[in-house]
């Protein structure tokens, strides 16, 4: 058959096709996104696990008219080739090309941006109530996976549904949890008898007919509502929903299309009760090696696609595999050791911990709030819990952090992985406001290794504290060796890991390295030697000693890899000011007050100067105007 996906260039396109040539383009577009994310890295199989659910949303209504949104965006391939972008998807993550999520800037058809788990639902309400006050017609449709179901935000927007609105479409996309396993005849014969008009029509007539029965009639309809619940239950896991005042249809078999077209075009007819469309899903689904692993292929690196695997280059360990080994030493010691993850056992290195200890390991979902608060409670009854999180996710536990584990001052020890610019996922998943938001905090110690030794240290000391504990590191590689003249770490005590008469620089955790290479250049090819400190701790601040290097030096600068407004350099600046030093001039080096776009980390820090010959040139700029330091 000619090649139907080169025919599509937007989503009204689709529809010219007969519904029975949608696999083949199903199968079409499956090619296309291997092809790529072989090339580029993505996430592969959760983007596969979606094609034809994705190819009959948009076959049967009216994007962007019709507002479609997605909870995270991991699955958002087959949108962006059915929306226009097909022709730059070898663009996909990198510096200047498309998003590898939903964002609204780059396509009308992005009609809600996501990169956080759970969104969707609640988004979808506001759409949803906008329409309705605005008196229009379109259809909302939010899909949202079973893991994101788990989120509570998700849970309260279920909650809030009939309140707000009569009309809106939720696709459960189900790929793994076992809400209902019960595809096939049985299943599909009931999907097209409670999805057609005429039987709703049929319902809702009878329905009033006997609440109409003076008397006797409220009582009679919810005996037959019982009882039409109770078989219901027996066939379908639909119940629940039903309480919080969906209809329930499914579950239905995420991959056939013609099927999937036909319920959808059923399910576009009802609009007297939100209501949610179950669909079996499986990632990774038409590719082998994505099937058979769909958590290592669920975020992949560029991929050879004949054997699915990547180039095996050497390396030295990430911070993420230091972690699992840390704790792990750590918890054969200590019994009272507990890991926590929101559903990021994998990348937060705690496989192994959950493999050697699956008494003490607890994943919790796509719930961080919980998170934190189960820690705090595992504390305040005498356990020393870990919590492993993204930086960006642990956004979402503010409240928790300052309510349940700091003001209680409870031994929680927060691991905050992929701090700083992360790289490809963009600002959804940059870890660049983590300094800012618990430096502030009352009780919370905050610090940054910038090499493997003292990062084993921290966490050490993390578990040994009498109160909330975090250690922020960044995602990839550790240094191939420690800092020069390294010493144990110490609560709130920095290092001199070079000496100098000109300046001084502090710089946190792999910025150190680059202020190393920096300072080394300007002392070669200017003559400025500069005094370079491993701060170690934004909190509590090492005052000793960043009194000492404010009142030696008139020029001193800060480096860190997050947003400057309310980070380390800002904190130096606060406690000059408080002392009223008056003559030394301090500048903080960091990220600006924006949003950091995706790209390659290497792109990222040279695009912000914070590479070596960005910094290299701060340096210039900054030291070398002429003033002499005081000896």
């Amino acid at each position: 058959m000619e090649k139907l996906l080169k025919k599509i260039k937007e989503p009204r396109d689709i529809k010219k096709l007969d519904v029975e040539s949608l696999p083949v383009l199903c199968q079409q577009i499956r090619e296309r996104i291997i092809e790529v994310i072989s090339q580029t890295g993505g996430h592969l199989a959760s983007s596969l696990g979606v094609v034809e659910l994705t190819v009959a949303l948009h076959y049967v209504f009216d994007s962007p008219r019709d507002k479609i949104i997605w909870d995270v965006g991991h699955q958002c391939y087959s949108h962006k080739i059915l929306t226009g972008r097909n022709s730059r998807l070898e663009t996909l993550r990198k510096f200047g090309g498309l998003s590898g999520f939903l964002k609204m800037e780059e396509s009308p058809h992005d009609v809600f941006g996501a990169g956080h788990a759970s969104t969707s639902l609640s988004a979808a309400l506001g759409f949803a109530a906008a329409r309705d006050i605005n008196h229009d017609d379109y259809d909302v449709i939010a899909v949202i996976g079973d893991a994101s179901l788990t989120g509570g935000l998700a849970f309260e927007a279920l909650n809030n549904a009939s309140q707000v609105t009569k009309k809106l479409i939720v696709i459960l996309n189900d790929n793994e949890m076992s809400i209902s396993r019960n595809v096939g005849a049985l299943s599909g014969y009931l999907n097209k008898i409670i999805t057609s008009p005429t039987y709703n029509k049929f319902k809702r007539e009878i329905e009033d007919l006997i609440k109409k029965i003076p008397t006797i009639g409220p009582n009679v309809f919810r005996s037959v509502r019982k009882l039409e619940e109770s078989i219901k239950n027996i066939i379908v896991p639909g119940v629940v929903f039903e309480e919080m005042g969906f209809n329930y249809y499914g579950p239905a078999d995420g991959h056939d299309v013609v099927g999937l077209v036909k319920t959808m075009q059923n399910i576009k007819k009802i609009n007297h009760q939100p209501l949610i469309f179950h669909v079996l899903t499986k990632k990774g689904k038409g590719y082998s090696f994505a099937e058979n692993q769909p958590e290592g292929y669920h975020g992949i690196k560029p991929f050879n696609v004949s054997c699915g695997l990547g180039s095996d280059e050497c390396h030295s360990k990430t911070y993420s595999e230091m972690f699992s080994e840390a704790i792990i030493e750590e918890a054969e010691k200590n019994k009272k050791i507990i890991a926590i993850s929101a559903a990021m056992e994998t990348g937060t290195g705690l496989k192994q911990f959950h493999e050697k200890f699956p008494d003490r390991f607890f994943d919790v979902g796509i719930a961080e709030e919980h998170a934190v608060t189960f820690a705090a409670g595992l504390a305040a009854a005498g356990y020393r819990p870990v919590v492993a999180v993204y930086s960006t996710f642990l956004q979402r536990a503010y409240d928790q952090i300052i309510h349940d584990v700091a003001l209680q001052n409870l031994p929680v020890v927060f691991c905050i992985d992929r701090a700083g610019i992360v790289g490809d996922d963009g600002p959804t998943h940059h870890g660049t406001f983590d300094i800012s938001y618990l430096r502030h905090v009352p009780n919370i110690v905050l610090c940054q290794p910038a090499d493997g030794l003292s990062f084993k240290e921290m966490i050490h000391l993390g578990l040994l504290s009498d109160g909330p504990f975090a250690v922020r590191y960044p995602r990839g590689f550790l240094p191939k060796e420690n800092i020069p003249g390294r010493e144990g770490v110490k609560t709130g005590q920095s290092l001199i890991v070079k000496k100098g008469k000109d300046g001084a620089v502090f710089a946190l955790g792999q910025e150190v390295w680059t202020a190393l290479a920096a300072a080394r250049r300007l002392e070669k090819e200017k003559k400025k030697s500069l005094a370079v400190i491993d701060a170690r701790f934004v909190k509590p601040l090492d005052e000793k000693l960043v009194m000492q290097v404010l009142q030696k030096y008139s020029r001193v600068m800060t480096i860190e890899d997050g947003v400057v407004a309310g980070g380390f350099g800002s904190a130096l600046l606060e406690l000059s000011a408080m002392k009223k030093i008056k003559r030394c001039h301090l500048v903080p080096l960091g990220l600006p007050d924006i949003f950091i776009e995706h790209g390659s980390i290497p792109e990222l820090k040279r695009k912000y100067k914070l590479d070596e010959d960005g910094v290299f040139e701060k340096f210039k700029e900054f030291f070398c105007s002429g003033e002499k330091e005081k000896e």
